[in-house]
């Protein structure tokens, strides 16, 4: 009560005129308590230009530091907070700032990402609404399945198939383990689409796999234990990526490789990029309108579908059904790829 009728300007005051009545005796000590002025810094167009900054390849990423190559020379590099928390992914070619001698203890920036040409992805299942990118710039996909121990599982490479032309990647099969199991079946069911094929054992000649992914950047991907990164390590003496055993009981592979990692190939060059163990992929992101066309006969057929035609067996009015009746298109490819497609099950 005291402080409230000692806060109050006295009548007499307000009477003569001397201050107003919402004057306050304490205006003068309140004035800093009001809440401090925005400060913004001017909006402008004009954005930093980092065109003249050199590229590097992102090799493999490692509790928020990035390992990348710029000529020869390896460089570890953080990220700009501006890019994102995912915007750069293995593969990604970046422009870099600041320190790229590659000496101890030196760390770079990567302040902006190239456009990518390709990005594989994949999500966690079909019902993941959130897309995982894995490798970006990459141009050939091979599929490392053994055929035996484990058991392959046409599935998914049915399914990662899926994901490879969705990406515009180009598919290869590299089936390991020939000393233990067939290849027959496998060759039989991809024969149709004209997937290139490589039956490997231990100790088998690898040169021609050599030819097939010099100068180019192919992204190996398959089920945990099929003896991808052996292979990698054959490909590439000096690799020494992780390699793990099959469980006796459950005939599964067990995760060795923790994180993708790009790997130079030797003379006459190219790039391959090694990748986790999968045991589930997910295609909840997938076009399948993408899928078709990267086959140019059938995507060429299939402009004669009607609108919202899914291509599926027992579609009416399928043109892909059309030309297999009228000869211009082989039934067992026509069943490949409707095999292929339709491990999507919910298109």
């Amino acid at each position: 009560m005291y402080l409230q009728n000692y806060a109050r300007v006295p009548n007499h005051l307000e009477s003569n005129g001397a201050v107003s009545r919402s004057t306050s005796v304490f205006s003068d000590d309140h004035d800093g308590f009001g809440r401090p002025p925005k400060r913004t810094r001017p909006r402008t167009k004009d954005r930093p230009d980092y065109g003249s900054l050199p590229i590097g390849r992102v090799l493999t990423i490692d509790r928020g530091r990035y390992r990348c190559v710029v000529d020869s020379t390896d460089v570890t590099a953080a990220k700009a907070r501006a890019l994102g928390r995912k915007s750069v992914i293995v593969g990604d070619l970046v422009r870099l700032d600041g320190d790229i001698s590659g000496a101890t203890g030196t760390l770079a920036r990567i302040a902006e990402v190239e456009e990518r040409r390709t990005v594989l992805r994949r999500t966690a299942d079909d019902d993941d609404p959130y897309e995982r990118p894995i490798v970006a710039n990459a141009d050939q996909l091979v599929i490392v399945t053994a055929l035996a121990d484990p058991q392959p599982r046409m599935g998914m490479i049915d399914r990662i198939l899926v994901a490879g032309y969705d990406a515009g990647l180009d598919p290869i099969l590299a089936l390991t383990k020939a000393d233990l199991g067939s290849d027959q079946v496998l060759i039989e069911a991809y024969k149709p689409l004209g997937i290139p094929h490589f039956v490997l054992e231990p100790k088998a000649d690898l040169d021609p796999l050599r030819e097939c992914l010099a100068d180019h950047v192919s992204v190996f991907i398959g089920h945990s234990g099929v003896g991808k990164s052996t292979l990698v390590n054959a490909l590439i003496p000096d690799a020494d990526r992780r390699t793990g055993k099959v469980n006796d009981v459950t005939g599964k592979g067990r995760h060795v490789s923790t994180s993708a990692m790009a790997l130079e190939l030797p003379s006459p060059g190219g790039w391959v990029i090694d990748t986790p163990g999968v045991r589930s992929f997910g295609l909840k992101h997938v076009d399948p309108d993408h899928v078709i066309s990267a086959f140019a006969d059938l995507g060429e057929i299939a402009h004669d579908c009607p609108r919202g035609c899914t291509h599926r067996l027992n579609e009416s009015e399928c043109a892909l059904d059309d030309a297999v009746q009228v000869g211009t298109l082989p039934p067992d490819r026509l069943a490949s790829f409707r095999r292929m497609e339709l491990s999507r099950t919910d298109w």
